[in-house]
């Protein structure tokens, strides 16, 4: 669909003028925010069909072992994402081929309820900062939120092609990103409506900062927005030469929000200070030699980044099966952790320097960044992990797997 018709979709009625809020104090309580949310000026949206597209992943591996404590299998299709309740850690939410999510137990792998009506695979999933909603969506854009306590939905929206969904940090606000390059934001369950127009292709990647009035966003031209989501508009544009040449594929934050991360299927790896704009370092793995084609660089692409929480490091995980872990100080190659086969994600612990990945191979396994040694590794999937989560204490890795399986594993180590 291109802009013109997204544009038609767009209705606008007679609106109300808002008292411009303000932005300055970023020192915030979830209650704050989510009590600012009330005076957003959201346009009213209508909905709109896209086709659907299907996603097959392939059962090759056998598992020679099973390492995890709870296995659920309510699900008929490989298994796409998972999260866990923040409230909690208690509920998993995962979204899976069988055009359906399931909220369930990780204690016991008992069922909550199922989250169904989609048309397609459900590819995101999450619970709203309170753990009082559960957000379901699917690769044809149809997104549906439920109640937890009544496990009942009580909202849903139909969008373009479904590229990411997240949840506001504090308030019942929703923000998902589509294949037109618009980014959608929502107040649940009231609906009210807010868009983001972009470049004229993919809005690839999303992630909203900590003091949650921005977002950064990437693009499938390479280029990020920074976007005021009071006031609907972009404070930052980064392109060119020093941006990325190629589609974002992640991103994250450091815990204040002043430093963004991002990948590319480029090899690259971006430092962004998001109260300037500025691009602060590169970071790539090149194997001793420049990789000067695209086809080169698209091989090694960046598949998932991260902050270390306790010391300057981040990790950046490529397609080839190398974990980097980069010094902030001095923006140099600390450790390469070598796996087989690429890395679908990875996720620091909260409180430690140990970064955990899941890959190809259907292991999840445990980094030390102040060695750059293997710590251990958790095998029982038949499949290749295409999602994983950590609870906060970092004691248990939920993981999703194309083998229709999603699996919880226990994850011990001697200093705990």
């Amino acid at each position: 669909m291109d802009n013109a018709e997204e544009d038609a979709v767009q209705l606008h009625g007679d609106e109300e003028i808002i008292e411009v809020i303000d932005l300055s104090d970023t020192e915030q309580t979830p209650d704050d925010l989510a009590e600012e949310f009330e005076d957003v000026d959201f346009a009213d949206a209508g909905n709109q069909d896209q086709d659907d597209e299907g996603w097959e992943t392939e059962d090759e591996m056998e598992a020679e072992q099973d390492d995890s404590e709870l296995t659920f299998s309510k699900h008929t299709g490989s298994v796409f994402c998972v999260s866990l309740d923040p409230v909690t850690n208690n509920l998993a939410i995962t979204g899976a081929e069988d055009d359906k999510a399931c909220v369930w137990s990780v204690s016991d792998g008992e069922v909550l309820f199922e989250c169904t009506g989609h048309k397609d695979s459900v590819t995101c999933v999450g619970f709203s900062h309170d753990s009082k909603l559960a957000a379901s969506g699917d690769m044809s854009g149809l997104i549906k939120v439920w109640k937890v306590e009544t496990k009942e939905e009580i909202w849903s929206f139909e969008v373009g092609d479904l590229e990411w969904l997240q949840w506001h940090p504090g308030a019942p606000v929703l923000l998902a990103g589509t294949a037109d390059g618009n980014v959608w934001m929502w107040k649940i369950p009231s609906g009210e409506c807010k868009t983001f127009q972009g470049p004229n292709c993919q809005a690839t990647s999303g992630k909203i900062l900590p003091d949650g009035k921005r977002a950064m966003v990437g693009y499938e031209d390479g280029t990020l927005r920074l976007w005021d989501l009071k006031q609907g508009s972009a404070i930052h544009v980064i392109k060119g030469h020093d941006g990325h040449q190629g589609a974002l594929t992640s991103m994250e934050c450091n815990k204040d929000g002043t430093l963004v991360l991002t990948g590319s299927v480029d090899g690259q790896a971006k430092l962004i200070n998001t109260s300037t704009g500025k691009i602060l370092a590169s970071f790539s793995v090149e194997n001793g030699e420049a990789k000067n084609t695209m086809e080169e660089q698209d091989s090694n692409s960046v598949e998932s980044v991260g902050f270390c929480n306790v010391l300057p490091l981040i990790a950046v995980a490529y397609l080839d099966g190398t974990l980097a872990i980069y010094d902030l100080s001095t923006q140099s190659l600390r450790h390469r952790c070598k796996h087989e086969v690429g890395i679908v994600h990875l996720q620091w612990e909260e409180s430690s320097a140990v970064v955990a990945t899941c890959n190809l191979g259907g292991v999840v396994t445990l980094w030390d960044a102040r060695s750059g040694s293997m710590v251990s590794e958790y095998r029982g999937h038949s499949a290749e992990i295409l999602d994983f989560t950590l609870n906060r204490e970092a004691s248990m890795a939920v993981t999703a797997g194309g083998d229709h399986k999603a699996k919880v594993f226990c994850l011990q180590r001697p200093d705990r």
